[in-house]
C-alpha cells in the first residue's frame, strides 16, 4: 500500500441488510418535540399496499431477517396487518415501534393474530415528562395500556427511550414501569437534534452530559438484569468508556462497539420508498435511490450512499476521533449522530471515552447551535463543536476508567 492511499478500515465483506427499518408512513396521532421526521401528516408519495408487498418479497430474496415497522404511527396505514402477515408469511420477524395511544383491544387481537414478532412501546419518563415529550396529556396512560393490552394476548411487548436532558434522570422510574407491565427488552437511545428535535434546545444533550447519563445508563442495565429486562444499547450510546463491557459484552457480536452498521447490516426504507443505509439519516446526501426507479438490490449494491461504512476510511475520521486510541475498531461511531450534529460523519462528541479523556484535561465540549434547521421533513441544523475549561468540581467526580 502507498503511503498515498488512505488506510482503509478492517469490516466484514459479507453486506446483507439482516436488519430494515421501514418507516411505513409519516401519519402519526401525537406531535413528539423530538421527531426527527416531524411526524403528522402522512408523506404526500407513499407507497401503495402493491407496491408495499412487493419491497418485502425483495427484502426476503436479500435475506433479511427482520422488518421493523414504524412510522409516524404504522397501525394508521389501512393496510398495517396486512404488510405485518406478508413479512411473517415469508419467514421474516416483523417488530413494531409506537407510542401505544391507537393500541386498541381490537387492534391488539390484531397484531396477535397476524403473528407480530414484538411490539416495543415507546416510555419516554414519567406521567407528566412523557406527555411534554409527546405533545398530548395522556399520552403516557394509554402508551402503559398498550403494553398491558398486548401482554395480555401474548405478543411480546418491550420498549424503547429516547434519552434527553429532560428525562435521563428519570430512567430508574421508566425501567419500573415497563418491568412491571412485562417488558422483555427496553432500547436506549440518545436524542440527537433533528427535526423538531432542533426546536427544542431544552432537550439537547451536550458533549459533557454524556459523564452523568452514562452511569445512570449503566446502572439501569444491572436493575434491568435483576428484573429480567434486556437493556439494549443504541448504536450511539457509548464508546469505549468503563461502562462498555457491561453494556455490550452479551449484546453484541464484539461484545463491544465495532462503528455503524448502515449499509452494512442494516437498511432504512422510508415512507415515500427512498432507500438509505440507515433509516435516521437525513434524507438529503444519504438516499441511494427509490424503489419505483431501481431495485432494492440494485441500490444496496451500486449506490454510494449507502456504501460510506464499507468504505470508510481511518483519513475519513477527523477532529477528536481522528486522533482516537479506538479510531479503528469505532470508526468513528454513530455515522447519524456526527452528520446530523456537525453536519458531515467522523467526528462524534456523545462519546464517553472521549469527554472522560477531556475531563482528565480539565475540559470539555460544548455544542452551539450556528444555523437553523429548515423545517422540512427530516432536516437537520448545524452546530459548532467548541472546547472550554471544565468546572473544577468535576474532577472530584472523575470516575476510573477501565
Amino acid at each position: 500500500m502507498s503511503s498515498a492511499e488512505p488506510r482503509r478500515l478492517q469490516v466484514v465483506n459479507d453486506y446483507r441488510p439482516l436488519l430494515v427499518v421501514w418507516e411505513t408512513t409519516l401519519r402519526c396521532d401525537q406531535h413528539c418535540r423530538f421527531c426527527g421526521t416531524r411526524a403528522g401528516k402522512a408523506h404526500p408519495n407513499e407507497l401503495t399496499t402493491e407496491e408495499s408487498l412487493d419491497v418485502i418479497e425483495q427484502l426476503h430474496a436479500m435475506g433479511t431477517a427482520e422488518i421493523a415497522v414504524h412510522g409516524g404511527e404504522a397501525y394508521l396505514r389501512d393496510d398495517f396487518l396486512t404488510v405485518v402477515r406478508a413479512i411473517r408469511a415469508r419467514g421474516m420477524e416483523c417488530t413494531m415501534v409506537t407510542g401505544g395511544r391507537g393500541i386498541t383491544p381490537e387492534l391488539a387481537d390484531g397484531l396477535r393474530d397476524a403473528d407480530v414478532t414484538a411490539v416495543s412501546v415507546s416510555c419516554d419518563g414519567l406521567e407528566a415528562t412523557h406527555d411534554d415529550l409527546r405533545g398530548l396529556k395522556g399520552s403516557h396512560r394509554s402508551a402503559l395500556r398498550a403494553m398491558e393490552l398486548l401482554g395480555e394476548r401474548g405478543v411480546a411487548v418491550g420498549s424503547n427511550t429516547q434519552v434527553n436532558r429532560k428525562n435521563y434522570r428519570e430512567l430508574d422510574a421508566i425501567l419500573d414501569l415497563i418491568a412491571d407491565r412485562g417488558a422483555y427488552g427496553w432500547q436506549v437511545q440518545l436524542m440527537v437534534p433533528m427535526g423538531r428535535a432542533t426546536e427544542a434546545d431544552d432537550l439537547w444533550l451536550q458533549p459533557y452530559d454524556i459523564l452523568e447519563v452514562m452511569p445512570r445508563i449503566a446502572a439501569a442495565r444491572q436493575r434491568a438484569d435483576e428484573r429480567g429486562v434486556k437493556l439494549w444499547p443504541g448504536n450511539n450510546v457509548g464508546y469505549f468508556g468503563p461502562y462498555e463491557h457491561l453494556l455490550r459484552a452479551d449484546r453484541t457480536r464484539h461484545g463491544f462497539s465495532s462503528g455503524c452498521g448502515g449499509g452494512v447490516r442494516t437498511l432504512g426504507v422510508e415512507a415515500n420508498g427512498d432507500i438509505k443505509g440507515c433509516s435516521a439519516m437525513a434524507s438529503q446526501g444519504y438516499v441511494g435511490g427509490n424503489v419505483r426507479d431501481k431495485s432494492i438490490r440494485e441500490i444496496w449494491d451500486t449506490a454510494p450512499e449507502l456504501h460510506i461504512t464499507r468504505k470508510f476510511a481511518i483519513d475519513d475520521l477527523w477532529g477528536y476521533c481522528r486522533s482516537c486510541y479506538y479510531a479503528e475498531t469505532c470508526k468513528g461511531g454513530c455515522v447519524w449522530t456526527s452528520s446530523t450534529l456537525l453536519g458531515k460523519t467522523g467526528n462524534n462528541p456523545y462519546c464517553h471515552h472521549r469527554a472522560l479523556e477531556m475531563l482528565r484535561g480539565n475540559q470539555r465540549e460544548r455544542l452551539t447551535l450556528v444555523s437553523k434547521a429548515p423545517g422540512t421533513i427530516r432536516d437537520t441544523a448545524l452546530f459548532a463543536l467548541t472546547v472550554e475549561d471544565a468546572p473544577a468540581d468535576w474532577s472530584a467526580e472523575l470516575p476510573a476508567q477501565g
